[in-house]
C-alpha cells in the first residue's frame, strides 16, 4: 500500500488504520490534526479509519512553548 504523507511517499506491506500509521511515523496521535484526502478526521475515528492505496494525508503537529 502506498500513501503520501505531507508530500512524501510511504510504502507499507499491509493495510493500516490511521492510528497505526501515525504511530509507525513516531508521532503522538494526541498532538496532531490529520487531513485525509482533504477531509479532517476526528481523533476518535483514528482507530476505525483504514487507509487505501494512494491516499493523501497531511499531518499537522501542535507545538507548545512560550
Amino acid at each position: 500500500m502506498n500513501v503520501v504523507v505531507n508530500g512524501e511517499k510511504y510504502t507499507f506491506d499491509k493495510t493500516l488504520s490511521l492510528k497505526e500509521l501515525i504511530e509507525a511515523l513516531g508521532v503522538n496521535p494526541k498532538s496532531v490534526v490529520v487531513e485525509l484526502n482533504r477531509n479532517v478526521v476526528a481523533k476518535e475515528d483514528f482507530d476505525s479509519t483504514y487507509l487505501k492505496d494512494e491516499d493523501k494525508l497531511e499531518i499537522v503537529h501542535f507545538v507548545g512553548g512560550g
